[in-house]
């Protein structure tokens, strides 16, 4: 039982933690839990390398039922674009799959390179664009459509993000109605978890330092322990936010955000 103690207290605040943040800053998936997991598990004698691909697996497989919640929400309000999700979805999944592909041969230092790096990228477009206009007037054509989606899907597999990290700029970046962008974000999430987690699952190789509780690489135990408490802890982050300066709070997770991939790549580059 002493084996299990250190990273089920570990699991415990992750979950608490990126409960809080997501109720809190209006954030969540995987762009909050796979850090925390990443730093959190080598603080309990896990490589690097390993922290990261378990991480990424086990957010993934976490991305599925707060999406299908968030999805329900977002339905009720009429915030999905279902023509855009028919389009996008057959190029998402196939990114998914070449991202597990790509994620499974290239390791954990790739994926915390690149994690690290579209992390600082999202901390930018937080801190500097937040209420920018949009770049486009509107979406690009099917071709550039479908390649974009594949690009979603692929890099947000490797990263084990849903689709709001980088769904909710590009679609606002081609003028798409914000309430709109997210809750089609949110199907687009349930999309790329939904196949990355169970060929994770699967097809995963196990690392010999691996957490207990991991198959293929995924965490068993951190999905059980990190999603109850996340939906036990965001609404005390809401609460808190009501509080609070939402512009301040943006602000200082987009640094947190910052250096925690400045971090990420930092140390993955030094392994290396």
């Amino acid at each position: 039982m002493t084996e299990w103690l250190p990273i089920i207290a570990a699991l415990i605040a992750t979950g608490a933690l990126a409960g809080l943040l997501a109720g809190l800053l209006g954030v969540g998936g995987g762009i909050v839990i796979v850090p925390v997991l990443y730093f959190i598990f080598q603080l309990i004698g896990i490589s690097a390398a390993t922290a990261m691909t378990v991480a990424t697996g086990t957010s993934l497989l976490i991305i599925i039922p707060t999406s299908v919640s968030s999805i329900r929400a977002h339905h009720k309000r009429g915030n999905i674009d279902s023509q855009l999700v028919r389009l996008w979805w057959p190029f998402i999944v196939l990114g998914v799959v070449l991202g597990v592909v790509f994620a499974t041969e290239a390791g954990g230092q790739v994926a915390a390179i690149i994690f690290g790096i579209v992390a600082i990228l999202v901390a930018a477009n937080m801190m500097f664009r937040a209420n920018a206009q949009p770049l486009f007037s509107s979406l690009p054509g099917k071709l550039w459509q479908s390649v974009i989606a594949a690009v979603i899907g692929l890099v947000s597999v490797v990263m084990g993000i849903g689709g709001g990290t980088l769904g909710v700029p590009t679609l606002s970046a081609c003028n798409f109605p914000a309430h709109r962008a997210v809750g089609t974000a949110a199907v687009f999430g349930f999309i790329i978890a939904l196949p990355g987690a169970a060929l994770l699952l699967v097809y995963g190789s196990t690392p010999p330092d691996a957490p207990l509780g991991t198959i293929g690489v995924v965490n068993l135990l951190g999905f059980a322990v990190i999603v109850p408490l996340t939906v036990l802890m965001a609404p005390v982050g809401v609460k808190l936010g009501a509080m609070l300066n939402d512009v301040l709070l943006k602000r200082t997770f987009a640094v947190f955000l910052c250096l925690s991939g400045a971090r990420m790549v930092y140390q993955a580059v030094l392994a290396s």
